[in-house]
């Protein structure tokens, strides 16, 4: 065993955090232009964020990774309460037609991102129970497709698809990690297909955010107004951008400057380049927590690095995917950078728990 975290992985992840904030605050200074912004307050509730963060991340990469496993059903129920109580009077409350946050006093929560932390945890728990039985439907596609449907019935009634779409992406691949069956994947694959396609043609808001993929012409000072300006600042940003600070886009132009637009906002400032080498740290810290979880001295832990890797970076390609059009929107944040303590906490405790595991690869493993 090595005594020592994987400072690689360690080091993509300070430094995806630190050029995350100060990303953060060149695009909160666009809030300075807006009647509704409050930049000293959404700075100083982003600091914090990232102080519990990291915080968190030094007490998680501490707590054998074990403590997870043995907890992991607890956690799981716990992540579903939370989010079931966004929809009481006393705790719950609704910002733009959505009810997806906890208030407790000052403190604002937004447990769907407990929930994906909370998946992660109890799918690799079972698949680590069942072993060679993970290619069954008893004890495979079932169990993933059962907890998948669970989440997604909570999360629609807030309504948070993004969300949902980054908890099966997960748990696809987790699924397919664990030895499941080539068939039950197809059929996966299939339903997950089949289900985009009813809520692409049967929920309202989905449906326009498909029609504004499909043709970003549509309705430009309408439902296609954010794709339109992010294109802009991206495209205005050309090869090596306006510098840090100048980007124009960010004032009464972009909506959700610090939150779903800010990759546009960044692209503005730091160009083609800055992009592509933001692109490739998010790339760089998957591909190294996956040889990390290659390594990994049980199949929880395996799973468990999978799962929060995958959910951390697909969440995060999602985002800039939908700035650059290639996806259609999702409104999930960009982690590390986005606006959105919940997201940023989650992430860096999650990141705890890979480093953790990184301690116990196997002797003579690379990673």
């Amino acid at each position: 065993m090595r005594a020592r975290i994987d400072k690689t992985f360690l080091t993509l992840t300070l430094i995806l955090t630190g050029a995350g904030f100060f990303i953060f605050i060149s695009a909160s200074l666009g809030l300075l232009a807006r009647e509704t912004g409050h930049f000293s307050s959404i700075a100083v509730n982003q600091g914090v964020s990232l102080v519990i963060g990291l915080v968190l991340l030094y007490f998680t990469s501490r707590i054998p990774y074990t403590f997870w496993h043995r907890y992991s059903f607890f956690i799981f129920l716990l992540s579903i309460i939370a989010t079931l109580l966004v929809f009481t009077p006393w705790f719950g409350f609704e910002h733009a037609g959505a009810r997806r946050w906890l208030s407790i006093g000052t403190l604002s929560f937004q447990p769907a991102e407990f929930m994906k932390f909370g998946f992660v945890l109890y799918l690799a728990a079972w698949y680590s129970m069942v072993k060679t039985k993970v290619s069954t439907w008893a004890c495979g596609l079932g169990p993933v497709v059962t907890l998948l449907v669970v989440c997604a019935a909570i999360l629609a009634f807030q309504p948070d698809y993004g969300t949902v779409i980054v908890i099966a992406v997960t748990g696809g691949v987790m699924y397919i990690v664990a030895g499941g069956s080539w068939k039950h994947i197809g059929t996966l694959v299939l339903t997950g297909v089949l289900g985009l396609v009813i809520l692409g043609t049967s929920v309202p808001y989905i449906k326009e955010r498909v029609v504004t993929f499909l043709n970003p012409q549509h309705d430009q000072q309408g439902s296609s107004y954010q794709l339109k300006q992010s294109l802009i600042a991206i495209g205005s940003g050309e090869i090596f951008g306006k510098g840090f600070g100048q980007s124009v886009q960010k004032f009464n132009f972009l909506p959700e400057p610090v939150g779903d637009s800010i990759f546009a906002v960044f692209a503005e400032e730091w160009g083609f380049v800055g992009s592509t080498v933001l692109i490739l740290l998010f790339l760089a810290f998957l591909l190294r927590g996956y040889r990390i979880g290659i390594h990994a001295p049980t199949t929880f832990a395996r799973l468990v690095v999978v799962g929060f890797a995958t959910m951390i970076v697909g969440q995060s390609f999602m985002n800039i995917g939908s700035m650059l059009g290639v996806v259609p929107l999702t409104g999930d944040p960009l982690v590390f950078v986005s606006q959105g303590g919940s997201s940023l906490v989650i992430a860096l405790a999650a990141t705890g728990i890979i480093l953790n595991i990184s301690k116990h690869v196997r002797l003579g493993a690379p990673a």
